[in-house]
């Protein structure tokens, strides 16, 4: 049986820039103008047509000072550090911290309280958080909630796949568009896999998924770098998902996995288990990575999900922090045409407001 064990090892570095030219660069910035790229009915778009903004690490305490914050400035990608901490039972929130949460969440069961409460909470206040919010706002742009399991699941202790959907289920409730609902088909009956449901086009329409959330889940670092660890997160729950659609009980999954790291060609050929490959329909990586690997066309013509960090970093690199309005549209425009679904920025302050609420066209 695969083994885990814990360590505290720091997240990766992030990756050099690519060679994408400044003249694209200035050519998507033409495209927001009024009239351009932006003027398109946002709701009739499929899911998978769109391209959004988010924030790296949203539960930090430097990015807002509450999560729903974040939320109010237009994400449309919420990232949270997940560790399944078998010793209480707790699935906390924070950046390094496995037996501790430090995190900006607030334990409350009303919209107001989410931004007057205590933070530094349990993932289970995440979550209520963003279900008040999406609530409050039923008509919001629908949002991605990623999920970095720092150190993977602890199935051995009773914190595995079937338990985190359980937990997700009872504070998120309705609001999450799930494997299930992508499966399904208009009369009923289901796909294969989710990868003969997205190459069919199965996503709905923006308008359709207003107010929810999609969520996805990536291996940690921490696990990642563990040599003692030979069952990865993105392994572990798409055999599970598999699993449950053999067994005819695939609604209780709340959870899309991703594929982590770009690579040139199809990500999915990295897994020996090819039973598990059509199980994955969303991929997470460096955005250089994929404007330069020459295959961004082929996530978008089989409809898949890219979720692309780093974003400043494509060449001509950008301020990561805080780079002009001009820029941050640019880079956002770019990024939309090189295919890419939801893009991890860190503009928490200007140029943040305006562009975190952007909505275009992809491809």
């Amino acid at each position: 049986m695969p083994t885990r064990l814990r360590s505290l090892s720091r997240p990766r570095s992030r990756r050099a820039a690519g060679a994408v030219t400044a003249v694209l660069a200035l050519g998507a910035a033409l495209a927001l103008q009024p009239g351009g790229a932006s003027a398109v009915d946002q709701g009739s778009l499929s899911f998978a047509a769109a391209t959004t903004v988010g924030i790296h690490n949203t539960y930090n305490q430097s990015a807002y000072s509450h999560l729903d914050q974040a939320l109010d400035a237009g994400a449309s990608l919420i990232e949270l550090d997940v560790w399944a901490d078998y010793i209480t039972g707790d699935w906390g929130v924070s950046h390094d911290n496995p037996l501790g949460n430090s995190n900006n969440c607030t334990q409350t069961s009303t919209l107001a309280g989410a931004y007057t409460g205590s933070t530094n909470e349990d993932l289970n206040s995440c979550l209520d958080d963003i279900r008040l919010w999406l609530a409050g706002h039923p008509a919001a742009n629908p949002i991605m909630i990623k999920i970095e399991l720092k150190a993977g699941f602890e199935n051995d202790y009773g914190m595995g796949p079937s338990e985190l959907d359980a937990y997700i289920k009872a504070h998120m409730g309705g609001r999450v568009f799930r494997p299930v609902d992508l499966l399904t088909k208009s009369d009923g009956t289901q796909y294969a896999t989710l990868d003969a449901a997205v190459k069919a086009g199965n996503w709905p329409t923006r308008s359709a998924l207003a107010g929810k959330a999609i969520i996805e889940i990536i291996p940690g670092t921490v696990e990642e770098n563990n040599p003692f660890d030979s069952l990865w997160t993105d392994v572990e729950y798409s055999t599970y998902l598999k699993g449950l659609k053999s067994s005819g009980t695939i609604a209780n999954a709340e959870i899309f996995p991703s594929v982590h790291n770009a690579q040139t060609g199809d990500p999915r050929t990295r897994y020996s288990d090819t039973t598990i490959r059509p199980w994955f329909v969303v991929f997470d990586g460096d955005a250089n990575t994929y404007v330069s690997d020459g295959n961004t066309e082929w996530y978008n013509t089989n409809h898949y999900l890219v979720v692309a960090t780093d974003a400043y970093d494509v060449n001509p690199a950008i301020s990561s922090i805080a780079p002009s309005l001009a820029a941050a549209q640019a880079r956002v425009a770019l990024l939309a045409k090189d295919s890419v679904s939801y893009i991890s920025t860190d503009w928490t302050t200007s140029p943040g407001d305006g562009v975190l609420s952007e909505v275009l066209p992809r491809g």
